[in-house]
């Protein structure tokens, strides 16, 4: 492998820690629960899209560009943190962003702002023709863009989650913990793609699984060969002979609720358990409701005593005041 060799812009602040679930263990009466902080990576209040935004936004200053551009939700965590990437880096950035401009700004919205980016509202239909015209528009004007897809999921940016399974596996290496299971949340497959290719490379024996926060059910392992394909990606990019095939992608599915973004009992019990037990913030759309799948899967008898149960938080924490009236 050549990580070492690869473009990379220093973004966030590493390694984030693990730390023990003492009481949400005993009040779960299941597994040990750790938790691998990665809403504490620094940037814009933290999330998974830091360690993605290293590699891509290093990439893109070995290319020249001088502005970033992605795409995602209203309340997207990855934009309001590409946001902060581009500020920290010198370049513009131009968000696409689906549905209408709200009359007062909250959440990733005010940070958006606070950074400098520039938003274009559109309907979701419509974002990879706006991601295309934006890109020729920026081109016709003599700028140099770098468009960068939903999540930051592709195989520069799943580089970033390769690079955190060596982290977390050196981690437990010094520490000693043995870890049976890890879960996280998974939506555009990047994060995913590169943990699964981090664990193969770093020879980690436990299970992953990751929670679908957008996905109701399997549609002909459609999702797991995505993740594969990324991780494939990513293998090329790193120079590593690993390959990944769909059958080696866990991913847990039912626990969509009632869509993408829409809080239900599942994600407020889940948000006030990690909040009173271990005063520790989750968001409602992606660790919210992981952690909610996690919580239920524990009551079922997945995950028993005697297990160690590692769950990866993904950050997400400004989404949470855009949602108040929904979780009170």
């Amino acid at each position: 492998m050549h990580i070492e060799k690869l473009p990379r812009f220093p973004l966030a602040q590493l390694p984030t820690p693990i730390e023990k679930l003492p009481r949400l263990s005993r009040e779960l009466g299941g597994p040990e629960l750790l938790i691998k902080r990665d809403d504490q990576t620094g940037l814009a209040l933290g999330g998974n899209k830091v360690r993605k935004l290293e590699f891509l936004v290093g990439d893109a200053v070995a290319q020249g560009a001088d502005t970033l551009v992605t795409v995602g939700a209203a309340q997207s965590n990855h934009c309001r943190q590409t946001a902060a990437a581009a500020a920290k880096a010198g370049l513009r950035c131009e968000l696409i962003l689906n549905g209408k401009k709200p009359d007062v700004p909250n959440g990733n919205l005010l940070l958006n702002q606070l950074f400098g980016a520039r938003e274009h509202w559109i309907d979701r239909p419509q974002r990879a023709a706006k991601s295309r015209e934006l890109a020729e528009q920026l081109r016709a004007q003599d700028r140099k863009p770098y468009v960068i897809g939903v999540g930051g999921s592709n195989g520069v940016g799943a580089t970033g989650y390769v690079v955190a399974m060596i982290e977390l596996m050196e981690q437990l290496r010094v520490s000693g913990q043995r870890v049976d299971h890890i879960l996280f949340g998974t939506s555009s497959g990047g994060t995913q793609a590169g943990i699964e290719l981090g664990a193969r490379i770093t020879g980690f024996s436990g299970k992953l699984h990751g929670l679908s926060i957008d996905k109701n059910e399997p549609e002909h392992l459609e999702y797991e060969s995505e993740v594969a394909q990324i991780a494939g990606e990513c293998a090329a990019y790193i120079g590593s002979d690993v390959r990944l095939t769909q059958s080696d992608v866990k991913v847990v599915y039912g626990y969509m609720g009632e869509g993408y973004g829409v809080v239900g009992e599942l994600e407020r019990e889940a948000i006030r358990l990690m909040a009173r037990c271990e005063g520790i913030v989750l968001d409602p759309v992606y660790a919210g409701r992981a952690f909610g799948a996690l919580v239920d899967l524990i009551r079922q008898g997945v995950f028993k005593r005697g297990e160690t149960v590692l769950f990866w938080h993904t950050g997400g924490a400004p989404a949470l005041f855009a949602y108040a009236k929904e979780l009170l």
